[in-house]
């Protein structure tokens, strides 16, 4: 008898809200790290800028990377990672096992079960970007697209405390992400870095606390009006011929 023919996942991801996505995607990857927008090292200087030893940090959406792993190792100590796979956490429970320090909180991001003011830090990396896969362009995001990232980010802003930092690391570039970061609702302001060489990868710092600019007030307010283009609605791609990578970079 041959190998085991290997259960075949959706090349596109069906919808943040399909938990048995994950759960198949996960038990299918399984924990080793598979790192989207170079590891620690390629940020690791504009990363460190905003950390402290003793900051409590939440990361987001760990997924299988190896970042809550490598910020432990250089001394965050206090770091809890939570996902929305019990498959996931499980398997990544186990091949961190030798950072008994780490925990791992199967939590839904739109609903965080933290207290107002319980961390420091809040990461994420690549996870607003998986639960933006299907969207087809970037200047024209879906209402149900901005609303899933309006539950994310309020209540990152909920859990952060005063003076706390929400790190978000991406490809998604400013003229698209940052308009989602910089609604007052939130309470901070927002600034961003840009690393990598022959591709640029972005690291944007929100700080509660502080005010928007006006011109990032300005760009917050873009998000909320009717695209410019001759019609009224947002065209839309071939989902079968949709490229990965261009769908995801919002």
């Amino acid at each position: 008898m041959g190998e085991p023919r290997r259960r075949a996942l959706p090349e596109r991801n069906s919808g943040y809200g399909e938990r048995g996505f994950w759960e198949a995607r996960y038990r299918e990857e399984g924990a080793a790290p598979a790192e989207w927008f170079g590891g620690l090292e390629a940020f690791r200087g504009q990363l460190e800028a905003e950390l402290s030893p003793t900051d409590r940090n939440l990361v987001l959406g760990c997924g299988n990377s190896a970042l809550s792993c490598n910020l432990y190792q250089l001394g965050y100590t206090d770091i809890t990672s939570i996902d929305y796979s019990s498959a996931c956490i499980a398997s990544m429970g186990d091949y961190y096992a030798h950072c008994p320090g780490l925990r791992w909180v199967v939590m839904d991001a739109r609903a965080l079960a933290f207290r107002d003011g319980s961390f420091d830090v809040v990461l994420e990396k690549g996870t607003l970007d998986s639960m933006m896969v299907e969207e087809t362009d970037p200047w024209c995001v879906s209402r149900e697209a901005r609303t899933l990232l309006d539950q994310v980010l309020a209540e990152v802003s909920r859990v952060l405390r005063p003076r706390g930092r929400f790190i978000s690391i991406t490809f998604a570039q400013p003229h698209f992400r940052k308009r989602h970061y910089a609604q007052p609702a939130y309470g901070w302001s927002t600034h961003h870095v840009a690393y990598g060489s022959s591709f640029h990868y972005f690291l944007y710092v929100m700080r509660k606390g502080e005010a928007l600019s006006p011109s990032d007030v300005a760009l917050g307010q873009s998000l909320h009006l009717p695209p410019e283009s001759p019609t009224a609605t947002c065209p839309l791609q071939d989902k079968e011929g949709e490229d990965f990578l261009s769908t995801i970079e919002l």
